[in-house]
């Protein structure tokens, strides 16, 4: 017998997960599309799978702005192995070399400062970064080192956050493009002991914190108490992620010639950059960006119902 293929859902909005540990972003994505039964989905920005945490999932409409929340700031807690050092600089990696760790909090607090700020941080081998079209991973699996141009990341705040024996619990918040492996691993070079992940928890990204998430069990109870119809509760409006931006309501005459993708005056607009636009019925519509003559020019547009 021929199979019946499944007919997918139109649902637009964003789901905020505790990923769970040992889930790739990926696979944490279509769990949850086929929970949803949704058409069209994507996630903003990978967790390793030994990392758990917030990871924001757009469905419908909302994945034209999950590039948004991809360059968002993140924040974390990670908990850092002294003493040991992995290929991969988490717990997963093979063990490369063991120290004798003797440190203290003031030893660690002392050295925090120069983590801070602006950064130039050369990515890891075992990470998502293509070179000619494959994964760093898979080359670092295949016994290849390549040399990795050095980028830029911030550092905004890396505070210790307890010591005992010998793991160390650190909050991070940082720019996009961080490795936390690489931070951990650079820390315990600093010490002379070495150092890997151990845990890694996401706590915030962009807007969006951990007081927000729902987990992937309380996810799959309501679909099976109700159906896909029933995860639908758990969905966020599709502009959540950009509720910082400021925001613009349009007369119905602006509302028809913006949506035709004509710029269009708002005397209450910001004098320049990015912002949200709803129409004259306050729904959201998609997002501007105003330009040098004053006008709100449309930038990306919502599909109408």
């Amino acid at each position: 017998m021929a199979q019946v293929k499944r007919v997918r859902r139109s649902v637009s909005g964003i789901i905020l997960l505790d990923k769970p540990r040992g889930f790739t972003s990926n696979a944490a994505l279509q769990k949850v599309r086929w929970l949803l039964n949704a058409e069209k989905a994507g996630h903003t920005g990978s967790l390793d799978p030994l990392a758990t945490g917030v990871l924001p999932l757009c469905f419908g409409e909302a994945t034209k702005f999950s590039q948004y929340l991809l360059d968002a700031d993140k924040g974390y807690e990670t908990v850092a192995q002294l003493g040991v050092t992995t290929a991969t600089a988490d717990a997963e990696g093979e063990v490369l070399e063991r120290k004798p760790v003797q440190v203290s909090e003031s030893s660690i607090e002392a050295l925090l400062p120069r983590f801070r700020g602006e950064q130039q941080q050369i990515p890891p081998m075992y990470s998502a970064l293509k070179r000619d079209g494959q994964p760093l991973y898979k080359l670092a699996r295949a016994g290849e080192v390549v040399e990795r141009e050095p980028r830029s990341v911030t550092i905004a705040r890396l505070e210790l956050l307890s010591l005992e024996a010998d793991k160390a619990r650190f909050a991070v918040s940082c720019s996009k493009g961080t490795y936390i492996r690489t931070l951990v691993e650079d820390i315990g070079g600093e010490l002379g002991c070495g150092a890997h992940v151990a845990e890694l928890r996401r706590t915030q990204a962009g807007p969006f914190d951990i007081s927000q998430t729902v987990s992937l069990e309380a996810l799959e109870q309501a679909h099976a108490e109700g159906g896909a119809e029933a995860v639908d509760a758990f969905l966020k409006p599709v502009d959540s992620g950009l509720e910082h931006w400021p925001l613009v309501q349009f007369s119905e005459h602006s509302t028809f010639y913006w949506l035709h993708g004509q710029p269009v005056r708002a005397p209450e607009a910001p004098k320049f950059g990015m912002l949200r636009v709803q129409d004259h019925n306050g729904r959201f519509i998609g997002i501007g960006e105003v330009t040098e003559d004053g006008r709100v020019a449309p930038r990306r547009l919502i599909r109408s119902e």
